[in-house]
């Protein structure tokens, strides 16, 4: 479905945003709860989107390291990144209500009802 990845751009947003500072498995173990939509997100997907975040400056990650275990990159949100997001909540909006207009437009249509309004006589 092409660009479906996109939208683990919002969520990655949305969850670096709750949790303040995450790494990517973290994160990954949670894109499935806040998915918009029903596509399997794979992983490799969440480090490309990851990895273009910060490109963009949206996101910054640090390597950290920990005595129990393997270096881990963390990522946090930017003040650009909040901004994006707000962006994003913005389109998402727009997008729901045109969805919803559109389910409701053809659900009326399946049902025999028309919403065209009747041409007045001349």
């Amino acid at each position: 479905m092409g660009n479906l990845y996109r939208f683990v751009e919002p969520v990655v947003l949305l969850l670096l945003k709750k949790k303040g500072r995450s790494y990517g498995y973290d994160l990954s173990g949670e894109l499935h709860k806040h998915a918009l939509t029903d596509a399997e997100i794979e992983r490799a997907a969440l480090y490309r989107t990851l990895r273009q975040l910060e490109v963009n400056g949206n996101v910054v990650s640090e390597w950290e390291t920990d005595d129990s275990g393997p270096a881990r990159r963390v990522y946090r949100l930017t003040a650009q990144g909040e901004r994006h997001l707000e962006e994003w909540a913005t389109v998402l909006e727009h997008v729901s209500k045109s969805m919803n207009r559109f389910v409701r437009d053809t659900k009326n249509l399946l049902n025999g009802k028309t919403s065209r309004k009747k041409a007045r006589p001349a």
